[in-house]
């Protein structure tokens, strides 16, 4: 059985987000090392929490 529905009926508010990971590099400000490494893993798109978890970042020191 087919059931039509319509693009108003669907909720706007997705459950995960996901994110573009070129984009979510740039906001993190991650080098093009880590960007490289996340899209091996993850192909070009990934929820948030995925990222979030595996994103290495280098220790920020001051002294």
């Amino acid at each position: 059985m087919v059931v039509r529905v319509e693009a108003d009926e669907l909720s706007k508010q997705s459950a995960t987000k996901v994110w573009n990971i070129h984009d979510f590099c740039r906001r993190q400000r991650l080098c093009q090392e880590e960007e490289r490494r996340l899209t091996v893993i993850f192909g070009d798109f990934a929820t948030a929490s995925e990222l979030l978890h595996n994103a290495k970042r280098a220790p920020r020191w001051r002294y």
